[in-house]
């Protein structure tokens, strides 16, 4: 039996003083291909422990049916880093923030208008119990304590930053321990009294989250639990970007100096992120302080190791400093990645959505137009459809808390763009004989931070045609999981102006990483054989999509591109560079 303990200010392993040099990676975020290439690069800069969320949403994305395969075995990374002698700290609270969907809580929440998350609630903490069961029964061999890999656990994240219920962190914290969690328990919150106050609890160890002044920080977490160990859980060395944003970088020696500060005061440091990987699909999640603000595809989070699985400087700069205090040996690193540039690629066939409806969606008839959560949908797209009896002068249209952008059409001819932002209203005008409204709304990524978490898609509240509520609606599910059903026609009559799916192929013989860039497209996203590899947006910072090799295969690849708007040109390049503005 191996366990982590704390005596005093000090953290003891095996009955020895230990100072975990720790690096967050996250599975989700990376081909499982790749999980033993970032954990080596993570040992060869001098790091003993990986630190890894669990996102709750991934494992149960409807309620019920559990998932631990491909991109979700945790316990196959956790293996591969028990395997490369590394320590693994896990952070399974069902919230994790991480700028990811709904901070990891599962969408199917909300379908209940009712639902009081991360609180001492019980509808709520039953539905953590059933997931609890089937997860921690899966973590429970793999604690240090049954002779596995992870050390530590977190029972909630940053909780702090949002409430002060203790009753609910002591349901949480005792919900572990009776499923059989016996490693050393912890939490994590920003450097402030109320975030401490609200987030902490008595009889388990609280360490702080920061990114820069960690003498300050430190002071303030000993001022609330005197003779504690100066742990951080979270020194963010760089930061995520949103649509419309310049992408984010912290100079690599400043990063390096306040690590290098810390490990020669013998403080524990966990670095978030040590190498960050991709939104895939739509899990990227949004802020919203004055607005609303969708994280990207790319989580490079300008790390050690970028999104590519690339050394960077920042890595050489930490590296130095670890090895000022630490006996690292040399650099041995794994063989580098190839990029390939595997030039054009033609989307030659495509099929517009309006005509693909019944092939990936049955419409349902409602009076209103529900959320996307009330119909059973967690992410992607959501049409709603209704008839506008004529005549009607110029009037305004008006949705009421759409989440969170929508395509307006007036009998299939796109009208105008609705969105959370300020675009709220339009004028449109109804010829006698009426006529037919589509409503396409983007899930562009729920909220993941702070007191605005209950974030349900789609048309939330109502549509108005002036001060008059519209009535009996068509509407059609887009999760756009299904689309190997679409049917193709070979691109004759030019490039539409209605969204639309276009299909390309390339003949591929050897595999390595490439980069996928739409100069000329508008906003949607990419599957490739399948896969979803995410979100683009012309507004930037990124310009390309990371496609990694291993999705990749010798012979015919499929591309498959939904644009939501009017393309200037139906071709794509597949570079060996990476874009981030």
């Amino acid at each position: 039996m191996s366990k982590l303990e704390v005596r005093g200010k000090y953290l003891y392993l095996n009955g020895e003083a230990i100072q975990l040099i720790s690096g967050a990676i996250h599975y989700f975020r990376i081909v499982p291909e790749y999980w033993e290439d970032r954990l080596l690069k993570l040992k060869a800069c001098g790091f003993n422990c990986v630190e890894t969320y669990i996102p709750w949403n991934l494992h149960e994305p409807k309620e019920g049916e559990y998932n631990f395969e491909g991109l979700s075995d945790v316990e196959a990374f956790i293996k591969t880093a028990d395997r490369l002698g590394l320590y693994v700290i896990v952070r399974p609270s069902p919230y994790i923030c991480a700028e990811w969907e709904f901070g990891g809580l599962p969408s199917w929440l909300l379908a209940d208008r009712n639902m009081k998350v991360r609180s001492y609630y019980e509808p709520y903490l039953e539905k953590i119990d059933n997931y609890y069961n089937v997860l921690l029964e899966r973590l429970k061999p793999l604690q240090s304590t049954h002779g596995g890999p992870i050390i530590a656990m977190q029972i909630e994240n940053e909780y702090g930053s949002f409430g002060n219920d203790k009753q609910y962190l002591t349901y949480l914290k005792e919900s572990m321990e009776k499923r059989g969690i016996d490693v050393l328990l912890f939490t994590s919150d920003g450097p402030s009294d109320l975030l401490l106050q609200g987030g902490t609890l008595d009889g388990v160890l609280a360490t702080i989250n920061f990114g820069s002044r960690p003498v300050k920080a430190f002071d303030l977490l000993q001022k609330h639990y005197p003779n504690t160990p100066n742990i951080c859980m979270e020194f963010w060395n760089g930061w995520f970007d949103h649509w419309g944003e310049k992408h984010h970088t912290r100079d690599p020696q400043d990063a390096a100096d306040t690590f290098a500060h810390m490990l020669g005061n013998g403080d524990s440091v966990n670095f978030y992120m040590f190498h960050g990987g991709t939104n895939f699909s739509f899990y990227n999640g949004a802020n919203h302080g004055e607005k609303y603000e969708p994280t990207i595809t790319s989580y490079d989070y300008d790390c050690p190791i970028s999104e590519t699985g690339d050394i960077t400087p920042k890595f050489y700069a930490i590296r130095e400093a670890i090895a000022k205090h630490k006996d690292i040996g040399e650099l041995v690193l794994p063989d580098p990645i190839p990029k390939i540039n595997y030039g054009l690629v033609e989307m030659k066939e495509s099929t517009n959505l309006f005509d693909a409806l019944p092939d990936i969606s049955s419409s349902v008839r409602k009076a209103n137009p529900e959320s996307m959560e009330e119909m059973g949908q967690d992410y992607g797209f959501i049409l709603y459809r209704t008839i506008l009896k004529g005549p009607k002068e110029k009037g305004p249209l008006a949705i009421q808390e759409v989440r969170d952008r929508a395509l307006v059409f007036v009998d299939q001819k796109f009208h105008s763009v609705i969105d959370r932002w300020q675009n709220n209203t339009i004028e449109i005008e109804v010829p006698e004989k009426g006529a037919q409204l589509d409503i396409l709304v983007e899930n562009m990524g729920r909220i993941n931070y702070g007191p605005k978490l209950k974030d349900m898609k789609g048309i939330t509240e109502g549509v108005r045609f002036a001060s008059q509520f519209q009535y009996d609606w068509e509407i059609f599910c887009l999760p756009m999981d299904n689309l190997e059903k679409l049917n193709y026609q070979t691109n004759v009559k030019g490039i539409s102006s209605t969204p639309t799916f276009y299909r390309g192929s390339i003949q591929i013989d050897e595999i390595g990483d490439t980069f996928v860039e739409l100069a000329g497209w508008k906003k949607g996203f990419v599957l490739v054989n399948g896969f979803n590899i995410g979100r683009y947006w012309e507004i930037g910072p990124q310009k390309t999509l990371y496609l990694p090799g291993p999705l990749l295969k010798q012979g015919e690849n499929e591309i498959v591109i939904f644009e939501l708007q009017k393309p200037d040109n139906q071709v794509i390049s597949l570079i060996d560079e990476h874009k981030l503005e």
